[in-house]
């Protein structure tokens, strides 16, 4: 997919992004403490269901599970150094390789097609002054993921859950210099637009446009409710469009350790609408929604 053919895509109309995944594989028989990534590569069978789901309750875009698969991630799960290479390629390839299956209507549905995503996050490291990380390493570490799902056919490429801005940066640097897919860049950030690293998310999407993000936005942290005002703020301050894919609410951590989120799917989807009056035209959820809740969305966008 072209930079110009993702515009246009957004210009006719809301485009409607995937839910969580990792809170739904849990559920699915994941085991907590698992490495996501690994674990999906032995367990098709499982994130192709629930893809499949999201596919038929209409979301157009569907991330591929591979939030961290890059060099320091795979690392901190293990991965020998000798093997990471390796690693890094056949996981990324696998995993977008699944995710192209469900979109194309091959797997489990007849449904409709959709793009994929290539999902790119953090590495469970920081980059200086708030981490050992440099620039460059992070750099290093972004392109080779990066170029991997390209390699693999990803229509678009997904920076998210991202809690600075600096670090944001290097992925849509790296992305740069080793392709020319669209970039969707979107932060967490707390209800009042603050970063966990300081500043804040109007300041940050302002910076992401003017440097090349094709779309940024917010993801995680809290639930719709809270995000009218910061997505109306990054709607009036970027030329660029603007996304929004929030938790279902605010969890409570039962004894069990199990998150149980507070907002059901028809509430859910009500303040979705007002997200999208106050500007957001990329929508979708983050932890604790599932397909119910995209299908409930899209009943009223």
């Amino acid at each position: 997919m072209t930079k110009q053919e993702f515009s246009a895509l957004v210009k006719k109309g809301p485009v409607i992004l995937d839910g969580a995944t990792g809170s739904n594989l849990l559920k699915m028989g994941m085991p907590r403490g698992t490495a996501t990534e690994l674990w999906v590569e032995e367990h098709p069978e499982v994130i192709q269901k629930l893809q499949a789901a999201y596919l038929e309750a209409g979301s157009q875009i569907l991330y591929a599970p591979t939030f961290l698969a890059n060099r320091i991630g795979l690392q901190g799960h293990g991965i020998l150094e000798s093997d990471l290479s390796h690693k890094v390629k056949t996981l990324n390839h696998t995993l977008v390789g699944y995710t192209k299956e469900v979109a194309a209507g091959n797997v489990l549905t007849d449904a409709r097609k959709a793009l994929v995503a290539g999902d790119i996050g953090g590495t469970g490291s920081f980059m200086q002054p708030y981490g050992p990380l440099t620039y460059e390493e992070l750099l290093e570490c972004y392109k080779e993921q990066i170029t991997c799902l390209a390699e693999a056919g990803v229509d678009l490429l997904v920076v998210e859950t991202m809690i600075s801005l600096e670090e944001t940066m290097v992925v849509l640097d790296a992305a740069a210099s080793v392709c020319e897919l669209p970039v969707l860049a979107s932060l967490t950030c707390e209800a009042d637009g603050s970063l966990f690293f300081g500043g804040n998310i109007f300041d940050a999407t302002s910076s992401l446009a003017e440097i090349g993000a094709d779309a940024v936005g917010c993801n995680c942290s809290v639930g719709p409710d809270q995000l009218e005002a910061v997505v109306s703020t990054i709607a009036s301050r970027v030329s660029v469009p603007v996304i929004a894919k929030p938790n279902a609410g605010m969890p409570v951590i039962t004894e069990t350790g199990e998150a149980v989120y507070s907002m059901g799917p028809e509430e859910f989807a009500r303040h979705m609408k007002k997200l999208q009056d106050a500007g957001a035209s990329l929508l979708g959820g983050c932890c604790g929604t599932g397909p119910e809740y995209i299908r409930a969305m899209v009943g009223v966008l």
